[in-house]
């Protein structure tokens, strides 16, 4: 079986419970998720709305990422999700998790999934601040 269960680029609400379902395995002693969620406030300043919009290479640039975990440290399972579309605070963005046999494998893999999937997939996140200003952020940030 596949060690990577569930990848995904939506504009659909995500679910915690779904991606813990997806890396449900026997074999893992641990399971280290990352949950991030839309802030109210950045650099210090209130965030009014925000948005996150994607390359259509997208997914497959994130089965790269989640590829080279696997590759890269001794996993179960692997699963990341990401939304795009305009978002309210409190929102879920991004899961990732990454069951293991060991905790510390877990935690240094999901570690590792989520900082590469921000650095190298192609999502790009608007925000617009309270004062009107604008900002752009994203892959290679």
């Amino acid at each position: 079986m596949d060690v990577i269960r569930l990848l995904g680029i939506r504009d659909t609400s995500l679910s915690v419970d779904e991606v813990l379902a997806a890396v449900a395995d026997h074999a893992a002693g641990g399971t280290a998720f990352f949950v991030g969620t839309v802030r109210e406030q950045d650099h210090g300043k209130p965030v009014t709305k925000l948005s996150y919009s994607a390359h259509p290479s997208a997914e497959a640039e994130l089965r790269q990422v989640a590829e080279k975990v696997a590759a890269d440290f001794p996993v179960t399972a692997i699963a990341a999700v990401h939304r795009v579309g305009e978002l309210e605070l409190g929102d879920t963005a991004v899961i990732v998790a990454v069951a293991a046999p060991h905790r510390d494998e877990a935690f240094r893999a999901a570690r590792r999934l989520i900082d590469d999937l921000k650095a190298q997939v192609p999502i790009w996140k608007h925000q617009v601040f309270a004062d009107g200003e604008t900002e752009w952020v994203g892959a290679g940030e």
